[in-house]
């Protein structure tokens, strides 16, 4: 099932900012919005927020409960040395290894995450709507089915700061 796209090409950061403004000011938003880098405006204004920021926070803080739980336990309770006078449970010992094993955990944990819900993994076909959506153009998707309505205002607004391409994807 093919759907078909509209897109707003731009050749800078100001007239996407200042088209998308507008559109959002009319009640439309688009489906997404490729730029070659950041661009905070847009990432305020879309409409569909991130939670992987608090997944990275439990990630950090079921690891690191872990960790110290499987130190703890290696060298207090199933392994204990004694020497040099080193107590049983020397917990400073235990930091360091700690908050390198949190981060690595927290690494990993948060890009398989962030693979499975943008569900991406190797050998997949990249879906490429521009050619030069991360090069230096700025890209604006809208779904032709979401705005029928409004197509005459979209394709007027995103001509006035740019130019209108379409195109239809698999």
């Amino acid at each position: 099932m093919s759907k078909k796209y509209m897109l707003g090409v731009f050749n800078d950061e100001a007239t996407l900012v200042d088209a998308f403004e507008k559109l959002k000011n009319k009640g439309l938003t688009p489906v997404e919005v490729y730029t070659p880098y950041p661009v905070h405006e847009i990432l305020e204004g879309m409409p569909i927020k991130t939670r992987i920021t608090h997944a990275a926070f439990f990630f950090g803080l079921f690891a690191a409960i872990g960790i110290l739980g499987f130190l703890t336990y290696a060298a207090v309770y199933s392994w204990p040395l004694h020497y040099g006078g080193k107590p049983f449970n020397a917990f400073p010992s235990f930091i360091v290894v700690t908050i390198v094993a949190t981060i690595l955990s927290i690494t990993l944990l948060t890009l398989f995450t962030f693979s499975a819900r943008a569900n991406i993994f190797p050998g997949k076909k990249a879906k490429i709507l521009h050619e030069r959506a991360t090069d230096d153009k700025f890209v604006m998707v809208f779904d032709e089915a979401d705005i029928v309505k409004n197509s005459e205002l979209v394709k007027t607004i995103l001509a006035e700061h740019g130019k209108i391409e379409n195109k239809i994807s698999d």
